[in-house]
């Protein structure tokens, strides 16, 4: 079964953050407790590190996107492990979008 990469909580407020840049790619080797990625919050910057040794399977967080803290960013496993759609689906990154919004003002 897969591990998953966790998106850390950088400080008190921290709520999401963004995956500045991605260190390995899918199919890579990993060891335990190396940088695999670096994210941001507001504030700070942070790498990564696996949480076990293995190959990067895959990637759920692209570089540039954000997600919420404590949500999968990526998952290790052993080379050619099928990633169940599930755990796709749970780890959807979030598009930054504005939100426009009409206000009917009766005057």
């Amino acid at each position: 079964m897969a591990t998953e990469i966790i998106m850390p909580t950088l400080g008190l407020t921290m709520t999401e953050g963004t995956v500045d840049t991605w260190l390995k790619g899918e199919g890579d080797q990993v060891e335990k407790g190396e940088a695999v990625c670096t994210i941001s919050s507001e504030k700070l910057s942070h790498d990564v590190e696996a949480p076990a040794e293995g190959t990067l399977i895959k990637i759920l967080v692209p570089t540039g996107e954000v997600a919420p803290c404590k949500d999968a960013i990526g998952l290790i496993g052993e080379p050619g492990e099928e990633v169940s759609s599930k755990t796709e689906k749970k780890t959807q990154p979030k598009k930054l979008q504005k939100n426009h919004q009409t206000k009917n003002l009766n005057l």
